[in-house]
């Protein structure tokens, strides 16, 4: 589609055909990595005949690095366990790299390409990397990756096989943002930084539009995401917003916010009316952790345009729920990737009074369990071999 970009705040315009990150007029002095200020929008400068043109550059040879069209799973045991009938798992965690992500990186790939540029710069706690690493291998670009040390050892192994250029830091995901933004500056390429770059919302999008069509051309009436920095959020918010401003839809579902409570700077903000950062985002779901969420303000106005709301959950309840999506759904998820479910728990209640048993839910599943083998550390063992004979099997599993 031709496009131009537009500050969310100040409404300035700007054309299409540049890479722009923020808006001169409002980004002004904001550290990188904060609830950044002059976030830019891409909207769209002409008709559209059907969702899938609702992109700003066409997303060439997709069957090199095919992202999207998740399968929708509708889980039958935890339906009836707690009484919500029409419960859906969008199952992200099937992308190429093993995360919604890739749905960001194959956007960005597309701008790289479509402009001539052979290197991306970004940072990550893991996931954004692993996908931008796999979207340069498939396509040929260099790929330059900033991330704390203390990101899991899985995803940093996964971009280094990948091919990219992994640099660990010792600090934290913000401050990997910030270098990463004054390295794009200095030696060039695109910088992929979640909300910074406006493309990754673009990418993030397709999932809204692979759920209005899951759904015959249609939408939930909820949807449940894990959030951090806000950009998975502002994405499927702007996938929803653009297909009801193309008249496909006239709404935009009740888009649900979970955050964990050692990560909760957008909850916080939503209910106070005031952007701040924490002083420290300690959650041991790695891919939510973030003290200072970039997208943060468009996530905020996703919240009061679609009527959504917050739900900040422990990482306690994280970790359960990961292991029940395990045993009663079969579906492997990270601790990120868990929390939407948990969000759900939390509100089944509310759920069933409020809009019935039949209202259609869809929970965001972000990232696969392999991503982060170390948690279940302590939590889960394989049982100890046993003697190859079967009243060895009888004694270990069968005496009670």
């Amino acid at each position: 589609m031709d496009f131009f970009y537009r500050c969310i705040e100040c409404g300035r315009e700007y054309p299409g055909n540049q890479v722009m990150y923020l808006c001169p007029d409002c980004s002004g002095d904001s550290p990188p990595g904060t609830f950044l200020s002059g976030l830019l929008e891409v909207c769209c400068s002409g008709s559209v005949q059907s969702p899938e043109e609702l992109y700003p550059y066409p997303l060439v040879k997709r069957d090199t690095y095919p992202v999207g069209n998740t399968p929708l799973a509708r889980p039958m045991r935890l339906a009836e366990t707690y009484g919500l009938d029409s419960l859906f798992f969008k199952l992200d965690n099937l992308n190429p790299s093993g995360s919604f992500k890739d749905r960001a990186s194959q956007m960005v790939a597309a701008q790289a390409l479509a402009l001539g540029e052979s290197t991306v710069v970004v940072s990550s706690t893991g996931n954004a990397g692993s996908a931008m690493a796999c979207a340069g291998a498939a396509y040929g670009l260099e790929v330059i990756l900033f991330v704390p040390q203390s990101a899991p050892k899985n995803k940093l192994l996964q971009s280094v096989l990948y091919g990219a250029r992994v640099v660990p830091i010792k600090g934290t995901y913000d401050q990997a943002f910030s270098l990463s933004i004054s390295c794009s500056r200095e030696f060039g390429g695109i910088n992929r930084n979640t909300a910074y770059n406006p493309m990754t919302i673009e990418g993030k999008k397709s999932c809204s539009i692979e759920l209005y069509r899951q759904f015959g051309d249609n939408i939930p009436d909820v949807v449940y995401i894990p959030v951090g920095d806000g950009v998975i959020y502002s994405g499927i918010y702007k996938g929803f917003k653009d297909l009801r401003d193309a008249g496909f839809t006239d709404r935009i579902p009740k888009l649900v916010c979970v955050q964990s409570d050692r990560s909760d700077a957008i909850s916080r903000a939503w209910r106070s009316g005031k952007p701040d950062n924490i002083e420290e985002a300690t959650t041991i779901a790695d891919s939510i952790s973030v003290a200072s969420p970039a997208g943060g303000r468009y996530a905020l106005k996703g919240l009061a345009e679609s009527s959504g709301w917050c739900v900040v959950i422990s990482d306690e309840q994280i970790l359960a729920a990961q292991l029940e999506l395990s045993r009663d759904a079969g579906i492997f998820a990270e601790p990120a990737a868990a929390a939407g479910w948990a969000g759900v728990l939390h509100d089944a209640p509310m759920l069933r009074s409020e809009y019935g048993p039949d209202v259609n839910i869809a929970v965001i599943i972000t990232g696969t369990g392999f991503k982060d083998m170390d948690v279940f550390t302590g939590r889960t063992a394989i049982p100890e071999a046993i003697e190859p004979d079967l009243d060895a099997y009888e004694r270990r599993f069968l005496d009670s």
